[in-house]
């Protein structure tokens, strides 16, 4: 079986999801890869739920992608007197870095490295932005504000800080445990929170090597600043919308989306686009205007694959979420300004003969208007690579690796399939012939275009182009 779209859905495993049952319902209703949120639930629930997906995949006979997202840092407030106070704008208030019974003048901010590093001028934002306040004065265990917004303050609401670098690892001692975890059941992606800059990356790195694909969560201001690096040591990024727009303008979120998705198309790596976009269906079975318009916009945009997070989690209507975003997705693909908008925001070729291969194929592909190109691949850098172009035909990716042919299921267009290596150029012929009837790809007539390295089965050489005639083949 495949998509018939070339865009993919994540969907966020959770209560209303968990079930074997619900899990393949919503597999044949678009998903192509399943995150699991270690912010919630226990190893054993996530345990079970990974082994409910393996199955599926098993019955399928596709690969299905995996991502495990890591909770990072929680930044809160401690407990205040009564449960919680008003802040009025325009009021003086103080945080101080211990104290259990806090007040307006003694408000519990158990975090010494925001001490460390916050400056007169910075802000502060609580319970994702109701309440902003000003810094103007500070000691080693006290800040003295300004509210700009008032609202009220509650037990163990959590802040933001926009303007502050903190000196504090993407990775708390929870989600190191968590991630040993996850490796060890094989997850394929590793989503990382809190990222600020390109050494969170690389700490990351150091843990997970090559055992699975490591995704940066892009939901601080600080991450933007140093975006190119960050966007080149990981495998995939995942645009965050909502803790991104609480630290940044909500007006300016539209435009960061588009800038991370033209820089990963660049990079050649996967994004994602995450955070609220039908959130309406989490209580209703069909999305608002808005929603859907929010949806086609990131497939404008040639975003690599959306997500749904409570919507398919803890919603009332999961299987109504991942059936409606697969329809939004394809009715925008087949839209009459899909393709020059697409076009138009192509990021340009890098001037080296791999990308120059997969984008002759592309081309070449689209010309000829081949059913499909099919790539052989080692690591996916192949079928990355041509789908950097974002071409009109399908990407039929040939894989002899378990791991890559679900990290796959994430990327644009791609359409992964397991088969041993290749060892000759006609043995390379008759196998994409094969696989491509399989999948339906092909048929009797037409042509496919191969692109492949060789020596085969070693990864970063796409080096060779060749245009299949499909008649007269057996």
């Amino acid at each position: 079986m495949r998509r018939h779209r070339r865009a993919k859905i994540v969907a966020t495993v959770g209560p209303a999801s968990n079930s074997p049952e619900m899990l393949k319902t919503l597999f044949l209703a678009g998903v192509d890869t399943f995150r699991l949120n270690f912010s919630h639930g226990t190893h054993d629930d996530h345990a079970k739920v990974h082994r409910a997906i393996r199955e599926l995949e098993a019955e399928v006979g596709r690969p299905i992608g995996i991502l495990q997202d890591l909770q990072g840092p929680k930044i809160r407030v401690g407990t205040i007197r009564d449960g919680k106070i008003a802040v009025a704008t325009g009021e003086q208030i103080r945080f101080v870095l211990q104290g259990s019974d806090g007040d307006k003048r003694a408000i519990p901010l158990p975090h010494p490295e925001i001490f460390a590093a916050i400056m007169p001028g910075h802000h502060l934002l609580i319970d994702d932005g109701r309440v902003r306040v000003e810094v103007t004065e500070l000691g080693d265990d006290w800040i003295e504000a300004k509210v700009v917004v008032g609202g009220t303050i509650s037990n163990r609401k959590g802040v933001n800080l926009p303007g502050t670098i903190l000196d504090l690892s993407p990775l708390t001692a929870k989600d190191r445990a968590d991630l040993a975890f996850g490796l060890e059941l094989g997850v394929d992606w590793v989503a990382m929170s809190f990222v600020q800059k390109p050494g969170d990356i690389l700490e990351g790195r150091g843990l997970i090597g090559d055992r699975a694909g490591i995704m940066a969560k892009i939901e601080k201001p600080q991450a933007l600043e140093k975006i190119d690096d960050i966007i080149r040591l990981s495998d995939a990024v995942m645009v965050a919308r909502g803790d991104l727009g609480v630290e940044i303008p909500h007006e300016d979120v539209p435009g960061r989306q588009k800038e991370l998705v033209r820089a990963c198309r660049l990079a050649v790596k996967p994004v994602i686009v995450a955070t609220q976009m039908l959130d309406s269906m989490v209580s209703a079975p069909t999305p608002t205007r808005a929603e859907a318009s929010d949806v086609a916009t990131a497939i404008y945009d040639g975003a690599d694959a959306v997500m749904l997070s409570a919507e398919s989690a803890s919603g009332q209507y999961p299987v109504e979420a991942v059936t409606m975003m697969d329809r939004i997705i394809r009715s925008t693909e087949q839209h009459k300004l899909y393709r020059s908008l697409i076009q138009a925001t192509h990021p340009g070729e890098e001037h080296t003969p791999p990308h120059a291969v997969a984008a002759a194929a592309a081309d070449l592909a689209d010309t000829l208007h081949s059913s499909a190109i099919v790539a052989f691949t080692s690591s996916g850098t192949t079928a990355a690579r041509i789908a950097r172009k974002r071409p009109e035909v399908p990407i039929l990716a040939i894989t002899p690796d378990t791991a890559v042919s679900r990290r796959l299921c994430l990327l644009w267009g791609a359409h992964s399939v397991l088969s041993d290596d290749i060892r000759t150029y006609e043995e390379m012929v008759d196998r994409a012939i094969a696989i491509g009837r399989a999948e339906e790809l092909a048929g009797k007539t037409g042509t496919m275009v191969v692109v492949a390295g060789i020596p085969f089965a070693q990864a970063g050489t796409t080096n060779n182009l060749r245009v299949i005639h499909m008649d007269g083949k057996a």
